[in-house]
């Protein structure tokens, strides 16, 4: 028996309310032997071809296969094993999808800061009801290195540990390009749309590389829609905030504002350190803590540059039988961070200036007044404002809650030692060298 639908939901509501019912008919008007199969009218609403139908069995039928499609969609360029149908024509209420998630990239992992804790409470409260919070979308945005994918990978992973039976999916926006592109070439731009329909909770990475592609926006348009009026969560990650993005369609991107938008900043120093430690324990290394310290110190604007650098003392350490000290840790990232653009800050100045004057970090933001000491902090103050943009006001938070005025006092004493104490100004200019090492 053949029942004809005009749409999708006339074959849920039918399969949701009737199934019973048109099983005991069947049963009894066909036999054991009889089948129930529904017709479904495909609108062609991407191209100008014809509308079509497609035929499929009953729920009743365990395996059912799209004869549709023959060869998979590539995830990354053609065909991949990993997904046997990446294409699932209307009807079929499971699907199985390998999500693509990367299992290192948990929450366990992530090192939360004050650079990221609006994101990944955010992030973490998604994963634990997907697609029923406020935060859909939930748009990341940062520079490069800071964590957004890493993000969203853990929210996708979280989400899968909590629920077991929803369909997560992640996909970088060059991938699903390359994917529509093979649809329209084959002419299954249907089973495309179809395809992401059915995925409860789509991670798409990268959303800025759509920029000037209408068709693809187009088409991410209508999957968008149809996955937030069903209550499924859509997570984007972009390098710029909405109001920045450039070659979006206006109403694309009204769409990413709905939910929360949330950045990730550049890390502090102790969100830094925080992230070697937690990479060096899961390596099962040990290494001084002076040493992460540097590296902390020395990479300030890029995560996966931070760790970079971390791989690269272990393996020079491991093939070449050297233990990991400051002066091999020194050798190493002078070379790793000048092949980088690495960015002079506060905390770094403060660090090459209290090492210069054996002196602790900590004691320059104290409150005493020892000569030594408020003349270290000058110094700080001196060439925080030669060497970074940092506004004065800024100098003066990092170097023990001064204000601007203090900074700008600091500065002149600084000018006038280097111009009457001869001792004074080759110090000075050793430090400067040391700061731009």
């Amino acid at each position: 028996m053949t029942i004809q639908v005009p749409s999708q939901f006339f074959y849920e509501w039918l399969e949701e309310h009737y199934i019973n019912l048109l099983k005991k008919t069947i049963k009894k008007e066909l036999g054991p032997e009889g089948r129930l199969e529904y017709s479904i009218i495909m609108e062609n609403s991407i191209s100008e071809t014809k509308p079509y139908s497609i035929k499929i069995p009953t729920s009743n039928k365990k395996d059912t296969q799209n004869p549709m499609v023959n060869m998979p969609i590539d995830l990354n360029k053609g065909q991949s094993r990993d997904i046997p149908n990446p294409f699932i024509i209307p009807g079929l209420k499971k699907i199985k999808v390998q999500s693509q998630l990367v299992e290192t990239y948990s929450f366990d992992n992530y090192v939360e800061g004050d650079c990221n804790r609006l994101a990944r409470s955010a992030g973490y409260a998604v994963s634990e009801n997907p697609g029923k919070t406020s935060f859909n979308p939930l748009y990341l945005y940062s520079n490069v290195g800071l964590g957004k994918t890493h993000l969203a990978h853990a929210i996708g992973l979280q989400v899968k540990n909590n629920f077991p039976n929803l369909t997560v999916l992640y996909v970088s926006a060059e991938q699903f390009i390359a994917q529509y592109i093979e649809s329209v070439r084959n002419n299954n731009q249907n089973d495309f749309v179809h395809f992401y329909q059915m995925i409860d909770v789509l991670i798409v990475d990268d959303i800025q590389f759509l920029a000037g592609k209408e068709k693809t926006q187009d088409v991410f348009f209508h999957i968008f829609n149809f996955l937030h009026q069903k209550s499924k969560q859509i997570i984007i990650t972009s390098d710029k905030p909405p109001v920045e993005m450039k070659g979006m369609e206006p109403r694309l991107l009204s769409r990413f504002k709905w939910g929360l938008a949330a950045d990730l900043q550049m890390p502090d120093l102790e969100t830094r350190i925080a992230i070697l430690q937690k990479r060096i324990y899961n390596d099962g290394m040990d290494i001084p803590y002076e040493v992460v310290e540097y590296l902390a110190y020395s990479i300030t604007t890029n995560v996966r540059e931070l760790e970079g650098a971390l791989i690269s003392i272990m393996a020079q350490s491991s093939l070449n039988k050297k233990a990991i000290t400051l002066d091999l840790a020194r050798s190493m990232i002078d070379k790793f961070v000048k092949s980088t653009s690495r960015e002079i800050s506060i905390d770094y100045i403060q660090k090459v200036v209290c090492d210069y004057f054996n002196l602790p970090v900590d004691i320059i933001n104290s409150k005493t007044r020892k000569r030594e000491i408020v003349q270290a902090r000058q110094l700080a103050m001196y060439f925080s404002k030669k060497h970074t943009k940092s506004s004065l006001a800024t100098i003066g938070l990092h170097c023990g809650n001064k204000d601007h005025a203090t900074v700008l006092h600091a500065c002149r004493t600084i000018n006038n030692l280097v111009e009457t104490d001869k001792q004074f100004r080759i110090y000075v200019e050793d430090l400067d060298k040391k700061i731009k090492l």
